[in-house]
């Protein structure tokens, strides 16, 4: 078995976080919209799950507090599912090439 060139794994190791960086950047600068109600409720998060906007719609319900509350956090769950999806798809197209074991990013085989 040969030995594996050291200088070359070094160097797809720098091209990989260059791209991991490049990759991270993009995610952060993503913006996603959540929303429940039927629209009544929508929150932008950008990808660092902060929130960037949030909007009620004019018929929002004048329900219990409670209600007004269960979709508020709705929506926002629902824009930090989207983002986390951006996200894992973003770093799967990066590794996708990589023979990389199971939990390090790569796609584990059926």
């Amino acid at each position: 078995m040969a030995a594996p060139d050291l200088n070359n794994l070094m160097k797809q190791a720098q091209e990989m976080q260059k791209k991991m960086q490049l990759a991270q950047k993009e995610i952060e600068n993503t913006e996603v919209t959540g929303e429940s109600g039927g629209g009544l409720v929508k929150i932008t998060l950008n990808g660092r799950h902060k929130v960037i906007r949030a909007k009620l719609d004019a018929a929002f319900p004048e329900e219990t507090l409670e209600v007004q509350e269960d979709l508020i956090a709705a929506a926002f769950n629902d824009a930090s599912g989207r983002i986390e999806a951006v996200s894992k798809q973003k770093l799967a197209t990066l590794t996708s090439g990589l023979n990389l074991p199971e939990g390090f990013g790569g796609s584990a085989a059926a």
